[in-house]
């Protein structure tokens, strides 16, 4: 990596200040990789709201990523002409290395990133940085799935984008809307915090940062925006979803190890799941659940019987479904609750089971032959059960209020 000599922008109306002659405040990083057809007209345009229209003290990075045609050249020609920008160049290629690079040798109090096509209306940057610069908050992303957002993008991209954020949200307990929207800040202190927890180095970075810091218990401002697809994008839609799934799962491991935890910022501030992600997680684990006791329920139905069967199978699997839904669902850990947790939830178990042993014995009085039958009749008693449950485990087993929260040895606050 060759970073060029970082030349501070100032507000609108005034000359450039002298490198070193004070901290300037935002950083704005242009992640590139062979875009040297339209990377001038973009700074250019970039540079001109800058210094017309922005009031805090700017630089723009432009962070080549191991381009292969002339975009480095194009980026250290427009900083020599424009001045106010610095040159970053990159031998390998991924949009999280092209950040954490620029990020963690940046001087400015705050740093932002944005994507070269400008798909984010350049109104909203003020906006974006302003709390940080406030110390509100630590870190601030863009949304073009929050109230007030104007978004012009294909009915595929508008699924792709909103299905993955939903996976997002309930997979790893988050309450931002957008992931990865390239529209993105930082305090300059929060980022040097969680660089070094982030692994990712392509476009799962963006997902894995903010994962990382509202787990830390960092402040996340969201700004909607003005959002306009750009239709000559060249990201491969399928392979980054790909990335992304596995991402998520790594990260899921790495959250329940404990590696993500800032050693001087406690974990405070958590989003707690709502009424649809926990409905989902609910549902998933009644599925594999269920995969489960059909299968013992037709290995050792020959042999025992189905009334024998089904108490078997509800047997080996209640308890591994309560300890699931415990710790997935309702997301609990720790011995406080917990034989009050499974007993509530065993019992309301054994409702569906009584229902469909009385089921199975009328249909050994009728004389019913095969396992088909049986089998059936139990799965539609337990899936009409299921909601019920569903709802009676939220009311009553893990109602708010219903078991005493420990009280924790010191203060935790959010970092500010």
């Amino acid at each position: 990596m060759q970073p060029a000599t970082a030349v501070a922008g100032t507000s609108a109306g005034a000359a450039p200040s002298p490198p070193g002659l004070r901290r300037v405040e935002v950083d704005v990083v242009v992640p590139v990789h062979d875009e040297a057809a339209g990377l001038a007209r973009s700074i250019r345009t970039l540079h001109a709201y800058l210094s017309d229209r922005f009031p805090l003290s700017w630089t723009i990075t432009i962070a080549d990523n191991a381009s292969t045609d002339a975009t480095l050249e194009v980026a250290r020609r427009i900083a020599a002409e424009l001045g106010g920008i610095r040159v970053l160049h990159l031998d390998r290629k991924g949009r999280g290395r092209a950040l954490r690079a620029a990020w963690s040798t940046s001087t400015a109090a705050v740093v932002a990133y944005m994507d070269v096509d400008l798909s984010t209306d350049l109104d909203a940057l003020l906006p974006l940085v302003a709390p940080l610069v406030s110390g509100h908050s630590d870190v601030a992303i863009g949304s073009r799935l929050a109230g007030g957002s104007q978004v012009v993008r294909g009915p595929r991209r508008e699924v792709i984008s909103r299905t993955y954020n939903r996976i997002v949200r309930t997979t790893l307990r988050t309450s931002f809307s957008d992931a990865q929207c390239g529209f993105k800040a930082l305090r300059a202190d929060a980022a040097a915090d969680l660089l070094p927890l982030v692994e990712d180095d392509a476009w799962f970075f963006d997902t894995e940062l903010l994962a990382v810091a509202e787990h830390n218990g960092l402040r996340i401002h969201e700004v909607p925006v003005d959002w306009i697809d750009d239709p000559d994008s060249r990201v491969d839609v399928a392979a980054t979803a790909r990335d992304d799934l596995l991402g998520i799962a790594r990260l899921l491991g790495r959250l329940s190890r404990g590696d993500v935890v800032m050693p001087d910022r406690p974990t405070a501030r958590v989003a707690p799941l709502g009424r649809v992600d926990q409905l989902i997680r609910f549902a998933s684990i009644g599925i594999v659940s269920t995969v489960v006791a059909a299968a013992l329920f037709l290995l050792t139905a020959p042999t025992i019987g189905t009334v024998a069967a089904n108490a078997v199978a509800f047997a080996i699997c209640a308890v591994a479904n309560a300890a699931a839904n415990r710790r997935f669902t309702f997301d609990l850990r720790g011995r406080s609750g917990r034989s009050r947790h499974f007993l509530g939830t065993l019992l309301l178990g054994a409702v569906p089971l009584v229902v469909s042993t009385a089921v199975l014995v009328l249909l050994d009085l009728a004389g019913a032959t095969g396992l088909v039958l049986p089998l059936l009749a139990v799965l539609v008693v337990d899936g009409c059960t299921a909601a019920l449950k569903f709802v009676l485990l939220r009311r009553w087993v893990y109602a708010p209020g219903a078991d005493p929260i420990p009280t924790p040895t010191a203060p935790l606050e959010a970092h500010r």
